[in-house]
Parts: structure tokens; C-alpha cells; sequence
């Protein structure tokens, strides 16, 4: 295996869907390609629009499976057999219903917390020790509402704070990809606190 990542940003493909909470894992990946180019281009062979190039000095490549949500794995597997990267080179954005909007969590291994994009991913790969990025959507309350709440789209204040927590989990993704998670989990994890005037 080479020393190469595979970051994937998991969603369902469509604008339909393009605004909603369960896509927070491709505007991870928009948000990456904001500031550098991505540019990416729809691959048969990896189910999924992919590019691969260098990032921060890192050799990356990065996918939006085009499988939607529940067959996320089988562009994951394909991507990483083709590419031969390793499960602990994987890094998966997702949207996390346990979590509320803003805040997000980098850590690897774990369950899949009933979430079908991971539950699928660990179908094909074979493994749980990928990296996730825990992108924070909040919860309505009641389980019956869980599919109707990630199916459609935040409001103005909670898709801002979505936003904004994805642009600092954007922040500390060269130090996961250079060794340092223990440093970019301080740095995302840490919210500074802004002193009272």
C-alpha cells in the first residue's frame, strides 16, 4: 500500500438533494475545492466524480460517490483498491445526527451510529478504521422524523453554522493528512472562546 489518502465526501447524487443535511459530506468537499481546485470528473470505474492530485504536499485523491447514500462502500472499495490506499488512509465526511450544527469531530474507528453511508462503507471495505469527519446537523427529536429531517434542507442560522464547521474541519485537514491527528483534533475540537466586552 502507498502512502497516498482517499478522501471521500459521502452524499446522494441529484439537485434535489444538492441543499440537504445528508449532503453535508459533499460540501466538505466543496469546500475544499473553494480554495484549491479539485476538479472533479465523473469515473465509472470508481461509481463517483473524482480527482487526484497533490494537497498541501499530501498525494490525494478525492471522491463524491455517485452511488447515493445507502451504497456509499462500493465507490469507497473501488476507489481504494484502485488506488490501493489503506483503510487508515481513508477519510469519510458524513453528516452526524448526534451532533449539533457547528461542531464537528475528526476520529478513526467507532461504529456507524446507524448511518447508512457508513454502515455500507463497512460492508465493502471491510474495516472501521477509516478516519471520519463528523459534520454536526442536530437531531428533530423523534425518530419517526429522522429520514424527512436529513432529506431536506437546515435553516438559514443551522446552515451557516454547518458551513462554518466545515471550514474549520477544511483548516486542520493537512495536519491529519502529515501525521499530526492529535494536532488537528485539538485544533477542531478546541473552539476558541471569544472574551465578553
Amino acid at each position: 500500500m502507498s502512502g497516498r489518502w482517499l478522501i471521500v465526501g459521502l452524499g446522494n447524487p441529484g439537485a434535489k438533494y444538492d441543499r440537504t443535511r445528508h449532503n453535508a459530506g459533499f460540501w466538505f468537499l466543496d469546500a475544499i475545492d473553494r480554495r484549491q481546485a479539485l476538479n472533479l470528473k465523473s469515473n465509472r470505474k470508481l461509481h463517483g466524480e473524482a480527482s487526484k492530485f497533490l494537497f498541501d504536499g499530501c498525494d490525494c485523491v478525492f471522491l463524491k460517490p455517485d452511488t447515493f447514500m445507502n451504497n456509499s462502500g462500493q465507490a469507497i472499495r473501488a476507489a481504494t483498491d484502485y488506488y490501493q490506499v489503506a483503510p487508515e488512509q481513508v477519510v469519510i465526511a458524513y453528516d452526524d445526527l448526534d451532533l449539533p450544527p457547528g461542531t464537528v469531530r475528526l476520529k478513526q474507528g467507532g461504529g456507524h451510529g446507524g448511518h447508512n453511508g457508513l454502515r455500507s462503507t463497512f460492508q465493502h471495505l471491510g474495516s472501521q478504521n477509516f478516519w471520519r469527519v463528523r459534520i454536526g446537523i442536530g437531531h428533530p427529536g423523534i425518530r419517526e422524523a429522522v429520514t424527512p429531517w436529513v432529506l431536506s434542507r437546515a435553516g438559514a442560522e443551522d446552515e451557516r453554522a454547518i458551513e462554518d464547521g466545515i471550514a474549520r474541519a477544511v483548516d486542520v485537514l493537512p495536519d491529519l493528512l502529515s501525521g499530526r491527528p492529535e494536532l488537528a483534533m485539538q485544533h477542531l475540537h478546541t473552539r476558541t472562546q471569544t472574551p465578553e466586552t
